[in-house]
C-alpha cells in the first residue's frame, strides 16, 4: 500500500485537536452557566414573608402548628386548612388570638399585627381546596406561599397494611399537594410565589413498617423535583424538604396496625428520643429557612442527613442493614385492625414527658 495511510508517514493527530474543541468548550460553558446561577443564588436577596398570605395545610396542630408560628413570628399573614374546626379554633389559641367561627366556617382573628384565618376542609376534596384558597386571596387580596403539610402515616408491617392503606396514603401524601398547589397557581404565578412541600427522609431512604407512607414521600418528592423544573419558568419557586423524626407529638394520630401497643411504644418513643428526633420549633425555623432561601431540597436533621448519605453511599449495605432491622421490629398481627395511635397508649408511653410536652405545646392531645 502507498505511504498515503494515516498510519504511515505524515503528523498525527494532536489529542488536543480540533476534534475534541467542541466538547470541551460545551464544558466549560456549562461550567460558566453552573456559576453563575450558584452566584445568583448567593447573592439573591432572601424572599421576605413580611406581609405575604400564606396558605397552610394540616395548619391545626403538630409541624403545621409550628411552622404556622414560625410564619406568623416572620411577618406572614396566614390561612390555616384543616379538617377539625374544635383544633383549628385551639390551634389559634395557641397562637396567642381569640376569635369566633363566621359564617362559612372561616375565622379571621388577629395576633398583634398578624392576621390568622382558618378553613375547616379537607384536602382530597377538591371544593374545600378551592374555598381555602380563595378564602386566603379574598381576605388578604393575593395568596404568595403554598405550605403542603398535611398528611396521614400508617406504622406496621408490610402483611396488615391493605391496598386501601397504601391508596389513602397517596391520595393524603401526594395528590393532596399536587392538587392544592395546580389549583393555587393562578395566584402564584401572578405574585411569583414560592411552594413548601412536606415530605420525609422516607422518601428517599425506605423505612421498615412505613411502607404505604414511605411510597407517599417518595411520590411527593418526585412531585416537588417536577413542579420545581417546571414551574421555574413562570418565577414560582418550590422546596421539598425531608425532615427526619421530630418532636411533634404526632405518633397519637398515626394509625398502627399489627401489635397495635409494642409497634406504637417503639414509634412513640423514637420519634420522642432527643439526639435522635429535632425539636419541632428548630425543625419549622429550618423548614421555613429553605423556603427563604429558594433551596430545591433539603434534608431537615442531622440522623436523616446521615442516613441519605449512608442510603446514597452504600446502597446495598444500607439496604442489608434496614432488612436486619425489620427483624427487630415487631411482627404481624392476624387481624389488620387499625386503631388510632391515641388508642394504643400504655403506662410506658404515657409516662414519656418529652412526649407529653411536645402533644401540649402543638395541639396534639
Amino acid at each position: 500500500m502507498s505511504g498515503s495511510s494515516p498510519r504511515q508517514g505524515g503528523s498525527k493527530p494532536s489529542p488536543s485537536g480540533s476534534k475534541r474543541t467542541p466538547s470541551g468548550s460545551k464544558r466549560t460553558l456549562l461550567l460558566v452557566a453552573a456559576a453563575l446561577i450558584a452566584a445568583r443564588r448567593v447573592f439573591a436577596p432572601p424572599y421576605s414573608l413580611a406581609g405575604k398570605s400564606v396558605l397552610i395545610t394540616g395548619g391545626s396542630r403538630g409541624l403545621g402548628l409550628a411552622l404556622a408560628r414560625e410564619f406568623a413570628h416572620r411577618g406572614a399573614n396566614l390561612t390555616l386548612l384543616a379538617r377539625d374546626a374544635a383544633e383549628l379554633e385551639r390551634a389559634v389559641g395557641l397562637l396567642g388570638a381569640s376569635g369566633a367561627l363566621l359564617p362559612g366556617q372561616v375565622q379571621t382573628v388577629q395576633v398583634q399585627t398578624i392576621q390568622v384565618q382558618t378553613v375547616t376542609g379537607d384536602v382530597t376534596v377538591q371544593a374545600d381546596i378551592e374555598r381555602a384558597i380563595q378564602a386566603a386571596a379574598d381576605r388578604y387580596g393575593h395568596l404568595d406561599v403554598v405550605v403542603n403539610v398535611a398528611g396521614v402515616i400508617q406504622s406496621g408491617p408490610l402483611d396488615n397494611i391493605s391496598e386501601a392503606d397504601f391508596r389513602e396514603c397517596m391520595e393524603v401524601n401526594a395528590f393532596a399537594p399536587l392538587n392544592v398547589t395546580r389549583t393555587a397557581l393562578p395566584y402564584l404565578r401572578a405574585r411569583g410565589g414560592r411552594v413548601l412541600i412536606v415530605a420525609s427522609v422516607g422518601g428517599k431512604v425506605a423505612i421498615p413498617h412505613l411502607s404505604s407512607y414511605s411510597m407517599s414521600k417518595f411520590a411527593a418528592v418526585g412531585l416537588g423535583q417536577s413542579l420545581r423544573a417546571e414551574l421555574a419558568q413562570d418565577g414560582v419557586s418550590v422546596t421539598t424538604v425531608c425532615p427526619g423524626l421530630m418532636r411533634t407529638g404526632s405518633p397519637r394520630h398515626a394509625t398502627v396496625k399489627g401489635q397495635h401497643r409494642r409497634e406504637y411504644a417503639l414509634f412513640a418513643t423514637l420519634d420522642n428520643l432527643p439526639v435522635i428526633s429535632l425539636d419541632a420549633r428548630q425543625a419549622a425555623r429550618r423548614i421555613v429557612q429553605a423556603l427563604i432561601r429558594g433551596d430545591a431540597e433539603v434534608m431537615i436533621g442531622g440522623p436523616a442527613t446521615l442516613l441519605r448519605l449512608f442510603q446514597a453511599l452504600a446502597p446495598q449495605l444500607s439496604a442489608d442493614v434496614l432488612a436486619l432491622s425489620n427483624r427487630l421490629l415487631p411482627g404481624p398481627s392476624s387481624s389488620d385492625l387499625a386503631v388510632m395511635g391515641r388508642d394504643a397508649e400504655s403506662a410506658l408511653t404515657r409516662a414519656n414527658p418529652i412526649k407529653s410536652a411536645a402533644e401540649k405545646a402543638l395541639n396534639e392531645g
